[in-house]
């Protein structure tokens, strides 16, 4: 199923990337596809190697024995994995859409720690620091979201009930979805309305119950030249952009120092037990709330008054549901 092949392809792009030497192609297949025929295996690694590649994830090949070259191993060099600013094509930013939400996503998170365990279990070395080059921080918590995923990477056509801005019912939306980009905040996906014969983007949270794929996998073609980031900006609502000033923990916040404004080290913070940075960031859309929560006692807001109220808020009524 189209979910065993994410968790699959996270799975083997983690251990490839842990793992201080090559590893042989044995070890891969009895950790990552045990219950495969040979045969199998080969197509699926096969095809999984070279979907990262085409996602940019560099997979090296190299011997396994300095001596010997009848045995070939595979591994991702953090420092060439840890690329600086980039322009990613359409294809690029959907799979990074979906490694950025690996550690938030509960599904997603299970089959990391996974694959970390078994590692371990192995005795083999690992280099877990080498997960912190993304230090993700953005959540996928829409219900729909693994059924617009899967079905865009099948080519699946999808049925939804979907509720506009301001409307109080919703409708039935058909959709031969392209790709699903986050924007601004939010989660979109994008594609082309078979009823409407156009293409439209639709804003996840807006779907009401569950998706449905329809029809059978490879059911229609991505139009050449198809940019999903460039459609969704063209016709998804214009963002607002909020600037934040926020206190961060020294050694955390590496998303939010990458890409910052500024960053004033050596400033009093909310409590004394490590030093703290002063970061300003800008950001557009609603999802600077959600990006802060996710980095827990790591970081404080200090402006705008605003933001500060909403984190507050949602972590009342986190304590409130809990106790």
């Amino acid at each position: 199923m189209a979910v065993h092949k994410s968790e699959r392809l996270l799975n083997l792009l983690i251990m490839l990337l842990v793992q201080r030497h090559y590893v042989s192609k044995d070890r891969i297949r009895a950790i990552l596809y045990p219950d495969s025929s040979t045969e199998a295996f080969e197509k699926m690694f096969e095809r999984d190697k070279e979907e990262l590649r085409s996602l940019g994830v560099p997979i090296e090949v190299g011997n396994m024995d300095a001596y010997f070259d009848d045995e070939p191993g595979y591994r991702i060099r953090p420092d060439e994995f840890a690329l600086p600013d980039v322009s990613l094509t359409a294809d690029e930013a959907a799979v990074i859409g979906l490694a950025t939400r690996v550690w938030e996503h509960a599904r997603l998170a299970e089959a990391t720690t996974e694959a970390v365990r078994k590692l371990t279990a192995l005795g083999l070395p690992l280099d877990v620091g080498a997960l912190d080059i993304a230090q993700p921080r953005l959540s996928a918590d829409e219900p729909s979201f693994d059924v617009f995923w899967e079905a865009t990477q099948e080519r699946t056509p999808v049925e939804f009930d979907y509720r506009r801005a301001g409307a109080t019912t919703s409708t039935t939306r058909h959709l031969e979805p392209w790709g699903v980009v986050r924007y601004s905040g939010r989660w979109y996906v994008v594609g082309r309305d078979t009823d409407r014969d156009e293409e439209r983007v639709f804003r996840l949270s807006r779907v009401q119950g569950e998706a449905r794929r329809t029809g059978a996998p490879g059911s229609f073609d991505i139009p050449p030249g198809t940019d999903v980031r460039a459609t969704t900006m063209r016709l998804a609502p214009q963002p607002t952009l909020t600037r934040a000033v926020l206190l961060v923990r020294a050694g955390s916040g590496l998303a939010l120092r990458r890409d910052a404004e500024s960053t004033e080290p050596g400033v009093t913070g909310p409590d004394d037990r490590t030093g703290w940075d002063r970061v300003t960031i800008s950001r557009s859309g609603p999802g600077v709330a959600d990006e802060v929560l996710g980095y827990g006692p790591d970081v404080y807001v200090e402006e705008p008054a605003s933001l500060r109220d909403e984190v507050v808020r949602r972590l009342r009524a986190v304590v409130a549901e809990a106790s």
